[in-house]
Formats: structure tokens, C-alpha cells, sequence
């Protein structure tokens, strides 16, 4: 019995090692790539109704996949398939998306879970307010609701700034970006703490873009990454390879004017973002390190 359970337990491990590392080929025998992307983190990743997603993340992918395609001899379809920040991490885990296209963090904790590509976006943690609030900083927030969306990483620099300062809020979680920023455009909060892009795109596609504004301390900088299953180098090395042949090529530059500098849909409004120093760096030296290799020390 025990050499059986042995046998069984090996031919697990094998089967699982099989199925980690089987991405290209499902690709290849499917036609098709399942590209799980965000419903409004605009302007990486977002829907415009109707089954119909875009963003700088988005088009990213899109060009990875077109590669992946060409490595592969095939022109395989996309599957767009919308997740949150609560199923993404298990949705890439279980094989449902091959390919995730939002705004995911690359920290330590995460890649305990699941694999990143190079980084092809980096976010400052601020706040977003009433443009006559008269909140310039997390320290005026005592007494103040604050919210954030659920399963993201800005829940946990909330607490640790809080226990740091001893400022004392009220903590209200959004089920996504759109629903936060309702909440602070209803007047049910007063701040919306998340990364700039989102802050900056969820303004750029308000009611009435000019009652908000980013301000506050940087909370932390923060690497963002196509996530893809762990231990599949095969997938990673031709996502990489797609990346950097961008980056090369000026392409990725080009993709981000496009979407942090210029009108985008369907407000026709630009995020007004200009490309950060930390990120011009990694386009000189591309790399996958994580949230934690920024942190000022």
C-alpha cells in the first residue's frame, strides 16, 4: 500500500510539473489564449461595454500574443475574460487565464504564487480627494473615511501607515476601482487611496473631472507585470522575449504615449501621466524584480 501511495504521489507530482509547464502547447493545440484583464483600471486595463477591453495593458498583450502566435506558426484568438483583484491570483493558478493583463503588483508574496514578465509599468501609491477638500496629506485624514478596493496591496500600506502615524480612520473597501471611486464621488468617503494610473483614469472618465485631484505622500512604489502561472520558463521566456523585442524597438514607448499622454476612450480625455524615471531605468535595464527591491532603504 505504501509503495502504491508512493507511485500515485509521484505520478502527481509529474502530472502537476506536466500541466505547469504546458502553456505554449496549449496555445498551439487550442487556437486560442485566455487574457484575463480588469473592468476599470483605466488606463492599463478596462471595458468599454460590451465585451470590447482595452488599455496599455491590454494592447501590450495583445502584441505578446501575436508573438506567442508567430513562435507558434498559428494566429491564435483571444478570450477575454475579466477578473478582479480577489480571483486574479487563483484564476492564473488553476489554468483559466493563460495570460493577465491588468494591474498586478509583482511583490514577494505573490510570486510565491505565480510568475511575472518584465515590468512594463511602475505606480506611485497616493490618494485622490476633493479638488476643495483641502487634503494635501495622509496625516489630515484622522476622523476621515477612506477607501480602498478589496485585494489589493494598498490595504495593507493603509494599515501600516496608519499604526506609523497614529492616524485614525474609517476603512471602506469598493468591490473594484470603479465602485472605490463611486464611493468618493458619492461623498461617502474622503479620500481614495490606490495606485496613480487608476486614481488618474477613474478622474479622467468622471462626471466632472476637475472636482478631483492625486495628492498626499508617495505610500510606495510599485512594480506592475503581465502575471502568468509559475514555473512554466517556457510561456515566460516568449513573454519576455516580446517584451524586450518592444522596449527595443521603441514600440513600448510608443504604446504608453498612447495611453498615459493622449486621448483615450470614450471620454476622449487624457490620464496626463508622463512616463516616470523609475520606469525609463527599467526600460534601459529590463528586469522582473519585485515591489520590495524598490523600497527606499
Amino acid at each position: 500500500m505504501k509503495k502504491s501511495l508512493l507511485a500515485l504521489a509521484a505520478l502527481c507530482l509529474a502530472v502537476g510539473a506536466a500541466h505547469a509547464e504546458d502553456t505554449l502547447a496549449k496555445i498551439k493545440s487550442s487556437g486560442k489564449v485566455v487574457m484575463g484583464t480588469r473592468e476599470s483600471s483605466a488606463p492599463l486595463a478596462y471595458t468599454l461595454g460590451g465585451g470590447k477591453y482595452t488599455g496599455y495593458h491590454v494592447e501590450l498583450c495583445e502584441r505578446i500574443i501575436a508573438d506567442i502566435g508567430k513562435q507558434l506558426g498559428i494566429k491564435p484568438t483571444i478570450e477575454y475574460t475579466p477578473v478582479t483583484s480577489q480571483n486574479r491570483i487563483p484564476l492564473v493558478q488553476n489554468g483559466t487565464v493563460d495570460l493577465e493583463c491588468g494591474s498586478t503588483t509583482n511583490n514577494q508574496a505573490r510570486a510565491q504564487q505565480v510568475a511575472f514578465g518584465l515590468t512594463t509599468y511602475v505606480t506611485e501609491v497616493r490618494m485622490a480627494v476633493n479638488a476643495k477638500s483641502g487634503l494635501t496629506s495622509i496625516n489630515q485624514l484622522n476622523g476621515k473615511t477612506v477607501v480602498t478596493t478589496t485585494g489589493t496591496t494598498s490595504v495593507q500600506l493603509l494599515r501600516k501607515h496608519e499604526r506609523g502615524n497614529g492616524v485614525n480612520f474609517n476603512e471602506v473597501f469598493g468591490k473594484d476601482h470603479a465602485d472605490s471611486f463611486l464611493i468618493l464621488e458619492s461623498g461617502r468617503a474622503d479620500a481614495f487611496v490606490m495606485d496613480d494610473n487608476i486614481l488618474a483614469g477613474n478622474i479622467a472618465n468622471a462626471k466632472n473631472p476637475a472636482d478631483f485631484k492625486i495628492t498626499g505622500e508617495v505610500l510606495s512604489v510599485e512594480p506592475i507585470a503581465v502575471m502568468i502561472r509559475k514555473d512554466d520558463p517556457s510561456f515566460k521566456k516568449a513573454v519576455d522575449d516580446s517584451i524586450r523585442s518592444m522596449i527595443k524597438s521603441g514600440d513600448l514607448t510608443k504604446l504608453y504615449n498612447k495611453w498615459f499622454l493622449s486621448p483615450i476612450p470614450p471620454k476622449n480625455v487624457s490620464v496626463n501621466l508622463p512616463m516616470g524615471e523609475t520606469l525609463k531605468g527599467l526600460l534601459a535595464n529590463p528586469n522582473d524584480n519585485p515591489a520590495e527591491a524598490f523600497a527606499k532603504k
